[in-house]
C-alpha cells in the first residue's frame, strides 16, 4: 500500500534530488535507475541537423537531366565570380555524390558502412523550423499532437538509459526516466565526505537511493570527460560513453548553423567538414563498438531546389539523411527519386519527398529496442506503417 507525500516529505525530495543533482562534476542530470547494460549491445547515435540541411547540396543528383540547368552550373558561377575552384561532387553511383567536404562519409560509403536516403522527409509540409522540429523530435504524424519524444517512448518501454550532449534534454528523448543530459563543465570536483553524507540521507528512501546510485555510476563514467571544442569534441565524447561497460546505449547529439539563406557554398563547406569530421571523431571514440552501431543523420527538412538572389537556398521539404555503423547495408543510395524538372518539383520550388523519414526511423528503434511491430505503432510512432526496410547486414 502506498502512501502519498506529504507537502514536506516532497519538498525535501525535490530538494534533494536537485542537490545530488548539484555536486555531480559535470553537467549530468539525475536520472531514474535503469537495467544493467549489455557490454557487446548493439548502440545507437543520434543526430539532428538544426536548421535544414540542404539534401542537394550535400548529395548532389547529378545524373538528373535537370540538374546543371538547376544546380549543376549555380554553385559554379557563383564561385567563379569570386575566384574560388569548386571541387567535384565525391562519385557515389551514375546519379548521385557527395558533397567534397564528406570525405569521412565517402570513404564509409565504399566500406558498405554508410546508407544514404534521399528525397526524405517527415509527414511535415509546412515550412516552419519550430513546428518541423517539434514533429521530427515527438514522431507524430502533426505538430504538438504529443509532448513526449519518439526515442523517450522507446527508451520508457524498455527502461533503458540514454545520453543527450546538449544543454538541455531534446524532446526527442521527454518521456524517459532513465535519459540524462551531459555538457562539459570546468566546476570543481564534489567534496566526497559531503557527497557520503548525501548518500546517508538518501538511504530509507528507496526511490531517492536508486536515483544516487545511478547518478553517481554516472558519474564515474564522465570523470575525465572534456567533450573537446565543438561538435567534433562532444561527438568522440558520445563514442567514449557508449563504450563505456557502465554507460548507456543511447546517445543523442545535435548541431545548429543549417539555415543556409545566404552564401550556402561557403557556410556548407564549413558546415560538412565540420559534421564529416565530428562523425569521424564519434567512430573513433567508440572504438571496437563501431561494429555494433547505427549512426541515423537527420534534419527537419530540405530546402529550395533553386537559389534564391542571394546565394543561399530558403526553406524547403524534400532533403537527405544518413544511416551510417559497422553493421549497416551500405554502400547504396535508397531514393525512390521523383525528378527535378520544374513539373516534378513540390509546389514547383522544393524536390518532393517520397520516403516518409518515420520509415527509417522505425526499423532503427526496432533494431536498437526489439520492440514489436504493435509497441512500435502503439506507443513509439503511432500510425506508422509496418517496417519494411532492411538497413543492416546479415
Amino acid at each position: 500500500m502506498t502512501t502519498p507525500l506529504s507537502r514536506r516529505a516532497a519538498l525535501h525530495w525535490l530538494g534533494a534530488a536537485a542537490t545530488a543533482s548539484a555536486l555531480l562534476p559535470a553537467r549530468l542530470a539525475l536520472a531514474a535507475p535503469s537495467r544493467s547494460q549489455d557490454p557487446q549491445g548493439a548502440r545507437l547515435v543520434v543526430v539532428l541537423l538544426r536548421g535544414a540541411l540542404d539534401g542537394l547540396a550535400a548529395v548532389p543528383a547529378y545524373g538528373d537531366a535537370a540538374w546543371s540547368a538547376l544546380r549543376g552550373n549555380s554553385e559554379a558561377d557563383a564561385a567563379a565570380a569570386k575566384g574560388v575552384p569548386v571541387p567535384a561532387a565525391l562519385r557515389l553511383d551514375a546519379n548521385f555524390g557527395l558533397h567534397p567536404s564528406l570525405a569521412h562519409l565517402h570513404a564509409w560509403y565504399g566500406q558498405n558502412e554508410l546508407l544514404v536516403v534521399h528525397a526524405t522527409a517527415s509527414p511535415y509540409r509546412e515550412r516552419s523550423h519550430f513546428d518541423a522540429q517539434q514533429l521530427l523530435e515527438s514522431g507524430g504524424d502533426k505538430p504538438f499532437a504529443l509532448n513526449t519524444g519518439w526515442l523517450g517512448r522507446a527508451l520508457q518501454v524498455t527502461a533503458k538509459p540514454a545520453i543527450a550532449l546538449a544543454a538541455a534534454m531534446p524532446l526527442a528523448l521527454r518521456g524517459a526516466d532513465g535519459a540524462s543530459t551531459w555538457t562539459p563543465d570546468r566546476r570543481q570536483d564534489a567534496d566526497q565526505d559531503l557527497m557520503a553524507r548525501v548518500g546517508q540521507m538518501y538511504r530509507d528512501d528507496p526511490q531517492l537511493a536508486a536515483a544516487l546510485a545511478q547518478a553517481m555510476g554516472q558519474k564515474d563514467m564522465t570523470m575525465g570527460a572534456d567533450g573537446g571544442a565543438g561538435f567534433a569534441g562532444l561527438a568522440k565524447q558520445a563514442g567514449s560513453f557508449l563504450a563505456d561497460p557502465k554507460g548507456p546505449r543511447v546517445a543523442w547529439l545535435e548541431a545548429g548553423g543549417w539555415d543556409t539563406h545566404t552564401n550556402q557554398s561557403a557556410r556548407l563547406t564549413r558546415l560538412l567538414t565540420g559534421l564529416d569530421d565530428g562523425l569521424a571523431a564519434l567512430r573513433a571514440g567508440l572504438g571496437a563498438h563501431w561494429a555494433h552501431t547505427s549512426v541515423l543523420v537527420m534534419t527537419e527538412f530540405g530546402r529550395s531546389a533553386t537559389y534564391n538572389g542571394t546565394g543561399g537556398t530558403d526553406h524547403g521539404t524534400g532533403g537527405v539523411a544518413f544511416l551510417a555503423g559497422g553493421n549497416v547495408a551500405g554502400g547504396k543510395v535508397l531514393a525512390d527519386w521523383p525528378g527535378l524538372a520544374k513539373g516534378q518539383l513540390l509546389d514547383g520550388r522544393d524536390l518532393k519527398p517520397t520516403i516518409d523519414l518515420r520509415s527509417v526511423i522505425a526499423p532503427v528503434v526496432q533494431h536498437q529496442f526489439a520492440l514489436s511491430t504493435a509497441q512500435l505503432q502503439s506507443v513509439v510512432l503511432p500510425g506508422v506503417g509496418k517496417p519494411t526496410l532492411n538497413l543492416w547486414r546479415t
